[in-house]
């Protein structure tokens, strides 16, 4: 076989990897019993090499998933020797500091022989419905109280489940039936992964997949030796200021690029908190390598080899590498601020590379009903709709409306929500003028209402980011909109915490809008005109942020625009 012919040939396998950890994906999004992982793709899939190096990963999931997931299977490798595992086998975890961040996910790691010989393992994480203790709410005061920690344990042996952890499991869950179905989701994910691994093999005549482990990660990473290679040298800093639970935190972040690798550090970033909010370094380490790859590489395959070559640090004790038993429920709204902190970044080393601040934190609606927070009135129900607010704007284009970026899971329908519970969404629609002006203008937020059918209160759990300090925009563009939570009868709520919304009152939240990019007076006014046209921006925003005259057909009055743009200028 010419060399040529097997590059081909290798190329063709690498294909199929990344193909089949995508069925092994939707495998578990089919069979899987909470919305969060049906309807919105909170998980992660993929393969790895007898070293527990990740050799792909579907493309369905989260950066916070997959990124944590590839550096904790070393962690099972070694509380599991390879030696000790058997055909059937697969270990569980949802230990933050070794899984991917909080309670809720769960990860399961299968290992997959073929004929005999261990020849990979498969690992999938998943968000789950409830696992007990104080459930979503970020006022815990230790991860004790935020419900049923298991470590590495066998959760399947020699193709028996683990009854006694099951059981365990169940007994702590305020669904259980959706936890037993979620956990089972997980085996049935890998054992797919597993068996297509052993049909490609059998195509392809392979006893082993070190050669096609090797030309993966020897191509990726010369790929990203190139990358890295392509950018300036040296260091550069960059901070921001969010809201946090009780008082502000500050991230500062200093980003370094040598000709190895790309370094990240966040020494003197605030310390953690006595709240649900901090942030385990696997978790803070995801993000921060996928805002990386983002700029550096945001095509190249995503494996070890990429991973490999980006390194986070952070002081113990910071928000950011918050040690056990710290409580980290909410750690989501802390490591998907970072992405835009790197980003912060690389527009120092050079300008053009990075978009506005967005959203980033997903403003995702935690209900409940029943139980006690609601003396017992009403239907007892627990439901998450993943929702989110604008994307900062790009240097070459507007940034996305509602759309969570760096998360990438899936809004939930609405139906699905209202289907499942009593609740009733009265209003879903584009927040105008909250996408921060520029030449290219931020991403909208959205505006949510949201009651009840029954005739009994119900809560929200409320973990918000960029109420207070909303998305900055970059070069000469303005901030977007702030956060809004409020109830329809008037009174405005706090950004975070438990709140009862009483029968017949109605939640409201408008959601933050991404910053923009350049100056406003740069915009193209017919881009003006169509956002005006379209309901984006109103017509204040368009004379007053934009200095754009417009006709009643919404056409632009290009004489006027020319004079208020003049006058604009002389101003500056």
């Amino acid at each position: 076989m010419s060399k040529g012919f097997e590059l081909i040939r290798r190329q063709v396998m690498w294909d199929r990897l990344i193909s089949l950890v995508e069925e092994q994906a939707r495998t578990l999004m089919r069979v899987a019993f909470s919305t969060v992982v049906r309807e919105a793709g909170d998980l992660s899939a993929g393969v790895f090499n007898a070293r527990g190096e990740m050799l792909a990963q579907a493309v369905t999931g989260t950066p916070g998933h997959v990124n944590s997931m590839a550096r904790s299977v070393k962690h099972f490798i070694a509380e599991f020797p390879l030696e000790t595992m058997r055909e059937g086998d697969a270990y569980i975890t949802n230990d933050p500091w070794k899984g991917t961040g909080h309670l809720f996910d769960f990860t399961v790691v299968s290992p997959a022989f073929h004929k005999g010989r261990l020849v990979a393992l498969f690992a999938a994480t998943a968000h789950v419905a409830d696992i007990g203790g104080n459930g979503p709410s970020p006022d815990s005061r230790d991860v004790f109280a935020e419900g049923l920690f298991i470590p590495l344990t066998p959760l399947v042996i020699g193709g028996e489940m683990n009854a006694l952890l099951m059981k365990l499991a169940r007994a702590n869950s305020r669904e259980p039936d959706k936890l037993e179905g979620d956990i089972h989701a997980l085996v049935a994910s890998n054992e797919t992964g597993a068996a297509r691994l052993t049909r490609m093999m059998d195509e392809y005549d392979l006893e082993s997949l070190e050669a096609l482990s090797a030309h993966i990660l020897e191509t990726t990473d010369r790929s990203m030796r190139e990358a890295i290679a392509a950018l300036p040298k040296g260091t550069w800093k960059s901070s921001m200021r969010i809201d946090g639970f009780d008082e502000p935190i500050d991230f500062v972040a200093a980003l370094t690029i040598d000709d190895e690798a790309i370094h990240v550090d966040f020494s003197g970033t605030s310390p953690m908190s006595k709240y649900g909010v901090n942030c385990p370094l696997c978790y803070a380490d995801a993000y921060t390598t996928f805002g990386v790859k983002c700029i550096v590489a945001p095509r190249l395959a995503h494996n070890h080899a990429v991973l490999s070559r980006i390194k986070v640090t952070a002081p113990e004790g910071c928000i950011l590498n918050a040690p056990p038993p710290a409580p980290v429920t909410a750690r989501a709204i802390i490591g998907q601020m970072l992405p835009d902190v790197v980003f912060g970044c690389f527009d120092k080393a050079r300008v053009g590379l990075a978009p506005a601040e967005g959203t980033a934190a997903s403003w995702t609606l935690r209900f409940a009903g029943g139980g006690a927070l609601t003396n017992n009135r009403g239907s007892t129900f627990a439901a998450q709709s993943f929702q989110s607010g604008g994307m900062g704007a790009h240097p070459l284009g507007d940034g996305l409306a509602a759309t969570p970026f760096p998360s990438g899971v899936r809004a939930i329908a609405v139906e699905i929500t209202e289907a499942l519970t009593p609740l009733v969404f009265w209003k879903k629609e584009l927040r105008a003028d909250s996408g921060g002006p520029g030449r290219t203008r931020g991403g909208l937020g959205q505006v949510i209402e949201v009651g009840s059918r029954e005739d009994a209160p119900f809560a929200l759990f409320a973990r918000f980011e960029r109420v207070d300090h909303a998305a900055r925009g970059r070069a000469g563009g303005a901030d977007g909109a702030a956060g809004v939570l409020r109830l329809a009868s008037g009174k405005s709520l706090k950004p975070k915490g438990t709140h009862v919304i009483a029968p017949g009152d109605r939640l409201i939240a408008e959601m933050p809008g991404g910053g923009g990019y350049g100056s406003p007076l740069e915009r193209d006014p017919d881009a003006v005109a169509r956002d005006l046209r379209d309901g984006y921006i109103s017509a204040d925003a368009a004379r007053g942020a934009y200095k754009v005259a417009t006709r009643a057909d919404f056409s632009v009055d290009v004489e006027a625009t020319r004079v208020l743009r003049a006058g604009q200028a002389g101003l500056t």
